[in-house]
């Protein structure tokens, strides 16, 4: 890839609102995106990572109330992906603890191929735990919410 290309890449970057840009050409990928802070912060260039070929273990799936029992209703991950609680890094997030939701409230965000995919709530009432950190990855049906 030139790198001309990747410093006018860089150039439009700092000038636009957008938080991360991913181009690839044949073989070759770069991923140039901003500190996740509020302020424009400085620009973090990375190559962008190589695909684990292993998939996580049963383990590491588990969601942290695995072990006991979930109370209420439980909003599950519709696929396989990386959980969001925002839109995007400088906003806030969609649900917080105690917010009250209804029916097809947008709860969260599950990233699956680079494509943002908003979960919305099947249940109303309010929010008692977020059982997934931002940007944890998330298995099928593991469970990302309850509400009570």
């Amino acid at each position: 890839m030139d790198i001309r290309k990747v410093k006018k890449l860089i150039e439009l970057l700092e000038a636009s609102d957008v938080a991360e840009i991913e181009i690839k050409e044949g073989e070759e990928a770069v991923r140039i995106s901003r500190a996740p802070s509020a302020s424009s912060g400085p620009v973090t260039y990375q190559a962008a990572p190589a695909l684990s070929p292993t998939p996580p273990t049963p383990k590491e799936a588990e969601t942290p109330a695995a072990g006991s029992a979930i109370k209420g209703d439980v909003v599950q991950s519709p696929m396989v992906g990386t959980f969001y609680r925002s839109p995007s890094p400088s906003s806030p997030p969609f649900v917080e603890v105690g917010t009250h939701v209804k029916v097809g409230d947008v709860v969260c965000i599950v990233e699956a191929m680079k494509m943002m995919n908003q979960i919305e709530s099947d249940y109303a009432g309010l929010v008692e735990a977020i059982l997934v950190e931002d940007g944890e990855p998330v298995e099928f049906d593991q469970a990302l919410i309850t509400i009570a």
